[in-house]
């Protein structure tokens, strides 16, 4: 490819790119909104709500993730920003908090399985939970009319001693 006319391709992307960033148009034509994006769209694609998650790709034409299925509409108001907020405002960790969080996750997976599935499927997939193979005794055997459930206290020594946790009925105080 001739280096003007990646040149030029690239500006058109960028200008184009420039008004689609903004609140201040609503909708567009059908037709238009059909082949190109649009505001709207853009809205989606920076959204952060699960439903506008990973959406609407497209820079200059819309038709290309109406064709993949990453296409959505705007519906309700987008929110925008983080899944999770990073609570820094030093643009390093923003612009690495993710890795730095694809690594943590890829250290700790079991396998080579989860590995690729951390790094190869969407954002926020983990592996199934483990399954048990002994049948839930507490469902086996159903308290007697007047018995107190029990769970196992949240408070804990400060040195780690599990050998103190005690079983305290359900609203209950565990404090002296």
């Amino acid at each position: 490819m001739h280096p003007a006319a990646l040149a030029f391709c690239s500006s058109a992307n960028l200008v184009y790119q420039f008004w689609i960033h903004t609140e201040r148009i609503d909708k567009m034509p059908r037709w238009f909104e059909f082949v190109f994006n649009t505001p709207s769209h853009h809205r989606v694609h920076h959204a952060s709500q699960g439903g506008y998650l990973d959406r609407n790709f497209g820079g200059i034409l819309i038709v290309w993730d109406r064709l993949f299925g990453s296409f959505v509409a705007e519906t309700v108001r987008p929110v925008y920003g983080l899944t999770k907020n990073i609570g820094t405002y030093n643009l390093l960790k923003v612009a690495t908090h993710e890795y730095v969080s694809i690594a943590r996750d890829l250290k700790a997976a079991r396998d080579w399985r989860e590995r690729a599935g951390r790094v190869f499927r969407g954002p926020g997939w983990g592996p199934a939970p483990a399954s048990t193979a002994t049948p839930d005794v507490a469902s086996a055997n159903p308290p007697a009319a007047g018995d107190v459930p029990t769970v196992a206290s949240a408070s804990l020594p400060a040195d780690g001693d599990v050998s103190a946790a005690k079983n305290t009925p359900v609203g209950e105080s565990t404090s002296a």
